[in-house]
């Protein structure tokens, strides 16, 4: 287990533009940088990076995150992998300590919540923009109460369909296991590591809206 004190060091001590310079360039464009996404095929940079904000945000597949955020998504590694290297980046010394089970599994709860979170946030997203009932209902919602569709893009607003529970049934085809209620479903990779956190607020819209 990291120390709380040496997360809070790393991620205060991390530049958002040097962590994603490693892997992306990126040009001045006012307070901000951009460049060609990492996460999906573009040929117009639609890729911004914030360093006032210490976040980057993706207009075109909507990935956005922090410092350690960028670098689980890039390197395809866990949170802890993930801090380590930053660590190294920014010569911090990491000490772990073997975690207590009543800390374990407070640690594997709170991921699972990033986790399902994550999953429901693009889920959502997803059902405002390429579904039908979507696009009719919720998409013209925000757009008759005068929302672009980049503030839409932006600020991650997303659709909940309205009958059944999809988003349980999408969990389920996705390899998590758990209750009828999303909040309630976890995922771990066989190793009993998750796989990735990411914490991103979700809105949604429904029918009744």
């Amino acid at each position: 287990m990291i120390p709380r004190e040496t997360i809070d060091r790393i991620n205060s001590t991390a530049k958002i533009e040097e962590v994603v310079a490693d892997y992306v360039t990126l040009r001045k464009r006012g307070a901000n940088l951009i460049g060609l996404c990492p996460f999906h095929n573009e040929k117009t940079g639609s890729f911004t990076v914030s360093p006032s904000k210490g976040i980057y945000k993706c207009f075109g597949c909507g990935a956005s995150g922090h410092a350690v955020k960028f670098i689980m998504e890039i390197e395809q590694c866990s949170y802890v992998e993930a801090l380590k290297q930053l660590g190294k980046k920014y010569h911090i010394e990491i000490e772990e300590r073997e975690m207590t089970q009543e800390e374990q599994q407070r640690q594997d709860n709170r991921e699972s919540m990033f986790v399902v979170n994550e999953f429901a946030n693009q889920w959502f997203q997803q059902q405002l923009w390429e579904t039908q009932e979507g696009q009719a209902i919720g998409l013209s919602y925000f757009r008759e109460r005068g929302l672009r569709d980049d503030i839409i893009r932006k600020y991650q607003l997303g659709y909940s369909p309205e009958k059944g529970s999809p988003l349980a049934a999408a969990l389920k085809a996705k390899g998590f296991k758990g209750s009828s209620s999303p909040m309630m479903w976890t995922r771990r990779s066989v190793s009993a590591w998750w796989v990735r956190v990411k914490t991103v607020g979700c809105t949604t819209v429904s029918a009744t809206a």
